[in-house]
């Protein structure tokens, strides 16, 4: 039964006594309860409170100690939305954790905008290195293409007189410079990517190397 605080110190001398006899004989010593409710009232019973089942309650033995914590009671649903948020917040941990461990890998391979940007334009000359390559196969097939066309005005009144092998000669040409072409366009795009990776990054260590120098004048 719930009972009013005005009764508390007596319901403690109850315990007393009932702790007294209890030394006497084998019946354990009962326990007085107590919670704040929604309201704020402060709520104090000889059994678990029935008000504050939403809630945290604890059990008080004779001597005025806490004698164990009561958790609430959830319904299902109830227990499903506790369950539910503990997985986004434990998700949202590893999240970050995640964040800090890239951070720090990061830090570690680019200490300085120095060494960031050093690697920036490295990865730009390997790409440039490649269209360059590729600007010069298409300066051979060029080339090629002219000694096909001088071949072709001999039939330039009815190409489709051309033979076969003159004829594929120039099919082959045309793939060739345009997936040449379609190569130095990708590589282009290539070149677009890694620059907006390195500003993403750079975005991102701004701040840490700004910390890390901070940390470094405080030393």
């Amino acid at each position: 039964m719930l009972l009013p605080n005005r009764t508390f110190l007596a319901t403690w001398s109850l315990c007393a006594l009932a702790a007294s006899a209890s030394a006497q004989g084998p019946t354990a010593s009962p326990g007085i309860y107590s919670c704040t409710d929604s309201r704020g009232r402060t709520l104090t019973a000889d059994r678990p409170i029935a008000d504050c089942a939403d809630r945290e309650q604890r059990e008080f033995g004779p001597s005025g100690t806490v004698r164990r914590t009561l958790e609430p009671t959830y319904t299902p649903r109830e227990q499903a939305e506790r369950e539910e948020r503990a997985r986004q917040a434990a998700m949202q941990a590893s999240r970050l954790n995640e964040e800090r461990r890239r951070e720090r890998a990061l830090l570690m391979r680019y200490p300085n905008p120095t060494a960031h940007e050093r690697e920036r334009s490295e990865a730009m000359l390997q790409i440039d290195a490649v269209i360059d390559a590729a600007r010069k196969r298409l300066g051979e097939l060029g080339k090629e293409r002219q000694g096909i066309d001088d071949e072709m005005e001999f039939y330039k009144k009815d190409p489709s007189k051309a033979p076969p092998s003159l004829r594929r000669k120039l099919d082959d040409s045309e793939q060739s410079v345009a997936v040449q072409n379609r190569f130095i366009a990708a590589q282009e795009d290539e070149k677009k990517r890694v620059n907006a990776r390195f500003d993403e990054e750079r975005a991102r260590l701004k701040p840490l190397w700004s910390a890390n120098a901070a940390g470094g004048a405080g030393r």
